[in-house]
C-alpha cells in the first residue's frame, strides 16, 4: 500500500502509484456499484461510487471507461482512459488517507461522457473537483 521512503533521513513524498489491487475488476462489485451506488457528475466526467465497510482488496478501488459509440477508434478510447487514470493516480492520496482514517472503503468508476477528445489539463481539473466532492461525502 502507501509507503513513505527516506533519503538521507528526510521523508520523501508518498509514491503515486495505481497498483493491481487498486483497480476495480470484480464483476460483483461493479454490478453493485451501478445498481446501488450513487453518482457525481462534473462534465465531462461522471463518477459512480459506493462506500463499503469491507470486502474490497484496497481502501480505494477505481475503474475507467469511455463510450465506444462516441469514439469508434480503440486508440482514442485507450488514450482517454490513460489520461483519466493518470489524473486520478496523481490526486487520489488525500482521499485514500481519509478512507483509511475512517476505516471505510470506496469503489469508484470514472466514465468519460464528452463527445470530443479531451485535453489532459481539463481532465486533471475535473477529476480534482470530483475527488473534492467525494472527500465531503465521506463521514
Amino acid at each position: 500500500m502507501c509507503r513513505s521512503y527516506f533519503i538521507f533521513g528526510l521523508p520523501m513524498a508518498k509514491k503515486f502509484t495505481l497498483g493491481k489491487d487498486e483497480r476495480l475488476k470484480r464483476r460483483k462489485i461493479i454490478e453493485q456499484l451501478f445498481g446501488e451506488g450513487k453518482s457525481v457528475t462534473v462534465f465531462p466526467v461522471r463518477v459512480q461510487y459506493r462506500l463499503y465497510k469491507g470486502g474490497l482488496a484496497s481502501p480505494l478501488q477505481a475503474g475507467f471507461s469511455t463510450s465506444s459509440r462516441q469514439f469508434k477508434k480503440a486508440v482514442d478510447r485507450n488514450r482517454i482512459k490513460r489520461q483519466l487514470r493518470e489524473a486520478y493516480r496523481l490526486q487520489k492520496n488525500p482521499l485514500q488517507e481519509k478512507l483509511q482514517a475512517s476505516e471505510q472503503q470506496l469503489a469508484l468508476f470514472f466514465i468519460y461522457t464528452g463527445k470530443e477528445l479531451p485535453e489532459y489539463g481539463l481532465l486533471h481539473e475535473k477529476i480534482a473537483v470530483v475527488l473534492n466532492k467525494l472527500m465531503k461525502i465521506i463521514p
